[in-house]
C-alpha cells in the first residue's frame, strides 16, 4: 500500500516540455511497484483529474478504493531542469485539495503487509500507521521541509520504520553531519532498521546495523526527465521486497538493485510515460546487465603469493 501525493506536473528540461502530466509520489510508486505485486493506493484528487489517468492506474491492477475524489483542483507542481539534471528550480507548487488530505484507509486495506509512507506530513504518516494492523515492512520517505518544520513528529515516525528512504542532502540535514556514511549511521541510531540513501545518478547506499551496501546507478546514454525517479526507485524497492518469500538482508540488497533499475527506465521519458509501458522482461534484462557491470574477478597476478 502506498499513501502519497497525486499531481498534475509541468516539467521543462533541455529536451522538451510537458504540461499537466500525471505525477505525484503515489503515482510513480504505484506504477513501479505494480510490476512486482498488487498495489493498494491512497491519495486525493480534485474534480479536474483526468479520467484517463485513473484508467491507466486501473489497467496496471492498482486498487483505487483508497483514492479520494473531492471538489476542487488537483495538486499541481512545476519544475525546470538545466543540463545538470541533478538540480532543478521549482516554478510553482499549488497544493489545492492535497492541502486538506486526510488518509482514511478502506477497511480491507488495514491488513496490508507492505506499507510505503510517501512524502507527506509526518502527522498523516503517523495516522496511517495507527490504521494498519500488523505490517511486515513499513518504509517511509520525507523531505527537507518536514525535517525542519516538524522534526520531532517526523522522528517519532522514523523510529517506527523498517526502511527510511532519503536523498543524500536530507540524510545530512537530519543528522546535522556532512559525511554521508556518518550521517546515515546517525539516522540509523534513531530507530529505523535500515536507511537507504538515494544519490541520483551516483547510485544508492543502504546502511544496516550489520554494515553498508552500495549500488551504482545504471548508466544511460539518454536522460530526458528525472522527475519521479526517487519514487520509482521506492516502488521498485518495495515491490521487489513484497515479491520475496523471506525479506531479509539479501532481499534488501536485491531491492536496491531493482529500485535502481526501475528508476533508470523512469528517466528515459517525460513523467510516467516510460513506466506505463515498462515490462518485467525489460527489467530482468537490465538487472542482468546491471550484474555484469558490477561483478568482477580479481584474477591472478604473476608473482603474487609465490616466491
Amino acid at each position: 500500500m502506498v499513501v502519497g501525493s497525486v499531481a498534475l506536473d509541468t516539467v521543462i528540461t533541455p529536451f522538451g516540455e510537458a504540461k499537466d502530466m500525471l505525477g505525484g509520489s503515489a503515482v510513480y510508486f504505484s506504477l513501479a511497484a505494480s510490476l512486482y505485486a498488487p498495489v493498494r493506493f491512497v491519495g486525493v484528487v480534485g474534480d479536474d483529474f483526468p479520467e484517463g489517468a485513473v484508467d491507466l492506474l486501473g489497467s496496471k491492477g492498482v486498487d483505487l478504493a483508497g483514492l479520494q475524489r473531492v471538489p476542487g483542483k488537483t495538486f499541481r507542481w512545476g519544475g525546470k531542469y538545466g543540463y545538470d539534471l541533478n538540480q532543478r528550480d521549482t516554478l510553482f507548487t499549488e497544493l489545492n485539495v492535497f492541502e486538506q488530505f486526510r488518509p482514511d484507509l478502506p477497511e480491507r486495506y488495514r491488513d496490508t503487509r507492505y506499507v510505503f509512507l510517501g512524502n507527506i506530513d509526518p502527522a498523516l504518516q503517523a495516522s496511517v500507521l495507527r490504521q494498519v494492523l500488523s505490517p511486515a515492512i513499513v518504509a517511509g520517505d520525507t523531505m527537507n521541509f518536514w525535517i525542519d518544520l516538524k522534526h520531532d513528529e517526523l522522528m517519532d515516525v522514523v523510529a517506527k520504520l523498517d526502511v527510511l528512504l532519503l536523498n543524500d542532502g536530507e540524510v545530512r540535514q537530519m543528522a546535522d553531519e556532512p559525511n554521508l556514511l556518518k550521517a546515515a549511521n546517525i539516522v540509523l541510531d534513531r530507530g529505523p532498521k535500515s536507511v537507504v540513501v538515494k544519490k541520483g545518478e551516483h547510485g544508492a547506499m543502504m546502511v544496516l546495523p550489520s554494515g553498508c551496501f552500495f549500488a551504482p546507478a545504471f548508466p544511460l546514454d539518454s536522460v530526458i526527465d528525472p522527475t519521479g525517479a526517487g519514487d520509482s526507485f521506492a516502488g521498485g524497492f518495495m515491490g521487489y521486497l513484497a515479491s520475496c518469500r523471506v525479506p531479509g538482508e539479501a532481499a534488501l540488497r536485491g531491492a536496491i538493485v531493482h529500485g535502481s533499475v526501475v528508476a533508470s527506465f523512469c528517466v528515459e521519458d517525460f513523467g510516467v510515460n516510460r513506466l506505463a509501458s515498462l515490462t518485467m522482461e525489460e527489467i530482468e534484462e537490465r538487472v542482468v546487465e546491471f550484474k555484469k557491470l558490477t561483478t568482477f574477478d580479481l584474477g591472478h597476478r604473476e608473482g603474487v603469493g609465490s616466491e
